[in-house]
């Protein structure tokens, strides 16, 4: 069962691309475990309350006033952990598991959430080299069809997921990653195809569950019940279901599947420390013997800003720069305990703070009105100035005045009443 901190939940977080179907598809063999090979929910759940898809039903700015004016920061994680807990835990019904995967690669884009519902969470860190992951993604693509222009992509001034995963993503891991943690394991794809049997031991033994023997020949349970749920999601890598168990053939593809003047290009990008802080130093050193070129330490601050800034625009999400992992954990924890511990509070002093948030409620949305109305405001104001060319009417002119009169009146009119009855 997973605890109201994230006891028995595990988080295996990697870039796309990285190897984390496999490690699925192998960890979900252990009796104690259950995973699909995908599920991405909690980055539905975030971006809920600023979802700004148009729905049928219409209310767009009735729901974003209401999550943003109406209900308080804590009380809106409080239900997305109740109901990812009843989620979870439902999964985990009618089976043998007592702890759950959840394996969503671009979970890097709410990664301050995360730690905020589930600090007690376990977290695998799978890491591999970033020309490999490039190449993959290169690879994949051909053979769905898809768009993976590196060259013409990875600068180009419009936004694209992908070109986020390679440069954003890794970054923002990095960060996460780059204190050791006692919840945190990190496991390379690269140790983990080249000695399968002995890496999934030592990651058993992090997650305090005993090694099932055999778990990693994934092809071997091919037929189970359980096996056959996991696989009719029809998601995840492609060419995981080709073979029985790992196998290295990947490790060194990129070689061959990536264009020198690609290689260039990303290692440019991300930077040579990035390639060393990873541990693939000798992939760098490749990298340059192909090349021709030594790179810089340094990334592309500009191109990593932009990619940033890109996605926070386009989702509606709010990071904190360089963020790591559980890094309010004491006060998060603290709060944890705090709504999980029922006080018995004078009658009185109930009513005060029921009043208060109340209070607190209407003046949040009082602001957020406000600030609405500054909107209109400017609009009006432009539209003024438009009608002030030579070519428009004097009446024109006087009728548009008032009516900006008349809004100003009300608008100032209404927020003394507000400030007035706050009093």
């Amino acid at each position: 069962m997973i605890e109201k901190q994230g006891g028995g939940l595990v988080f295996l977080l990697s870039v796309p691309r990285s190897g984390s179907s496999l490690l699925t598809a192998i960890l979900q063999n252990h009796s104690r475990l259950f995973a699909t090979q995908e599920m991405w929910f909690l980055l539905s759940l975030y971006d809920f309350p600023q979802s700004s898809h148009v729905r049928p039903y219409g209310g767009k700015g009735i729901l974003r006033q209401f999550f943003k004016g109406m209900v308080p920061s804590d009380v809106l994680e409080q239900a997305s952990r109740s109901y990812a807990l009843e989620i979870y835990n439902g999964l985990l019904q009618g089976t043998t598991a007592d702890m759950l995967i959840d394996k969503s690669p671009r979970y890097y884009t709410v990664l301050e959430f995360i730690d905020r519902l589930f600090p007690a969470a376990r977290r695998l860190w799978l890491i591999r080299n970033p020309l490999a992951i490039v190449a993959s993604f290169k690879k994949v693509n051909q053979l769905r069809n898809g768009r993976f222009q590196l060259l013409e992509e990875l600068g180009s001034p419009h936004f694209n997921m992908k070109m986020t995963d390679i440069t954003v993503g890794l970054f923002r891991y990095a960060h996460y990653f780059a204190t050791s943690h006692p919840l945190c394991y990190p496991l390379r794809y690269e140790q983990l195809v080249s000695n399968p049997t002995m890496e999934i031991e030592k990651l058993c033994s992090f997650l305090e569950i005993k090694y099932e023997p055999g778990m990693e020949k994934y092809g071997d349970f091919a037929d189970t019940p359980k096996s056959s749920l996991f696989y009719s999601m029809g998601a995840g890598d492609p060419f995981v279901g080709e073979h029985e168990q790992a196998h290295q053939d990947s490790v060194h593809s990129w070689q061959r599947l990536l264009s020198k003047t690609e290689i260039e290009l990303y290692c440019r990008s991300i930077g040579s420390r990035m390639f060393r802080q990873l541990g693939y130093a000798e992939a760098l050193e490749q990298a340059e013997q192909m090349t021709g070129v030594r790179f810089e330490d340094e990334p592309d601050i500009e191109l990593l800003s932009q990619r940033t800034q890109q996605f926070l625009q386009q989702s509606g999400f709010e990071w904190k720069a360089a963020y790591r992992m559980l890094e309010n954990q004491d006060a998060d924890n603290r709060e944890l305990v705090i709504n999980a511990t029922h006080h018995t509070v004078p009658q009185d002093l109930a009513r005060m703070q029921v009043d208060q948030i109340v209070s607190d409620r209407r003046i949040q949305s009082l602001e957020n009105r406000l600030a609405h109305s500054y909107e209109e405001r400017n609009r009006l104001i432009a539209q003024l100035q438009s009608y002030q060319r030579p070519n428009q009417g004097l009446r024109s002119r006087n009728l548009f005045a008032r009516k900006l009169g008349r809004l100003a009146s009300v608008a100032l009119s209404s927020i003394g009443k507000e400030k007035g009855g706050r009093t």
